[in-house]
């Protein structure tokens, strides 16, 4: 028999390779990668604009998880919002600090370690150099048992007015500060059956920022969503609508926090950046996905 001209098995072979492209191609982008993106909304409960924003950005945009302050003014809103929507996956963002000047908010019990001579929580976690007058649970001696009463009481709470809670977060890293913190929120998750894991998930690449624009804050995101590679991506953001109460939020070094939440709103609304996830067969997932894959 002869053999087959090498024209002819060079052409066979371009024609095999060719027809494998296109048959990959168009297969589902599922079968060539796995790609899930959770869009988590955070600080329901601080204010109207805000709880709005958050909901609007689920049912109008990509975000699949919100997370919900008690102390918060306007918590007792936000939890009959939630309950109108049993399938929005709600965390409890555990709240110790109130960074805004004009904004405040106290803590549920008497925990005088981490609070202001008004009762106020401290602005912030950690020493704010440009305000170093502010405050921070760290510059204080602060007392564990105060802390781990304070979380019981936000968690109940919530979990009384909330039951479809499935997670834990923290409002500005609240409980990152020492070993002894850390555990009590691994031992609070446990005790009361609320995931606070995301071991397996990547940070979404930075796209925002209150340096950054609108227009290119959804251009960003759009950029962010076609590079990521096949895994599990964490994106957390703040939007809120741009109006007389966001307006009156802010401190030094963050003065346009209406512009800067508004701009992440409109980002997570834009149909074009839904259009781009569709398009690359991303999966959107919530916090009740990454406990259904332990």
């Amino acid at each position: 028999m002869k053999s087959i001209p090498r024209f002819f098995r060079k052409s066979t072979h371009r024609l095999l390779l060719a027809a494998g492209a296109l048959v990959w191609s168009i297969l589902p982008l599922t079968a060539q990668e796995d790609i899930r993106l959770l869009v988590r909304g955070d600080d329901m409960g601080v204010s109207r604009s805000i709880n709005a924003a958050a909901i609007a950005a689920y049912e109008r945009g990509i975000v699949r998880s919100v997370e919900v302050m008690v102390p918060g003014a306007w918590f007792e809103e936000a939890a009959a919002l939630l309950n109108e929507r049993p399938d929005l996956d709600v965390g409890i963002h555990l709240t110790l600090t109130s960074e805004w000047k004009h904004v405040k908010w106290r803590p549920l019990t008497h925990c005088p370690s981490i609070t202001d001579a008004d009762g106020y929580f401290l602005p912030f976690v950690w020493k704010n150099q440009q305000l170093p007058d502010a405050g921070s649970i760290t510059e204080r001696n602060w007392n564990i048992e105060e802390i781990e009463r304070e979380l019981r009481a936000q968690i109940e709470l919530a979990l009384k007015k909330i039951p479809h809670i499935s997670h834990l977060s923290e409002h500005m890293g609240c409980l990152r500060f020492s070993e002894e913190t850390k555990q009590l929120v691994e031992k609070l998750a446990r005790e009361y059956r609320l995931s606070v894991h995301t071991d397996d998930v990547k940070p979404f690449p930075s796209w925002s920022g209150n340096e950054v624009s609108a227009e290119q804050k959804a251009a960003n995101l759009k950029r962010g969503i076609k590079r990521i590679t096949p895994g599990t991506y964490l994106l957390v953001e703040h939007p809120a609508y741009d109006d007389l109460e966001t307006q009156g939020m802010g401190h030094v070094g963050y003065e346009n926090v209406a512009a800067d939440r508004y701009g992440v709103f409109k980002a997570l609304t834009d149909k074009d950046v839904s259009g781009q996830i569709d398009r690359r067969g991303i999966r959107l997932i919530n916090y009740r996905d990454l406990i259904s894959d332990k």
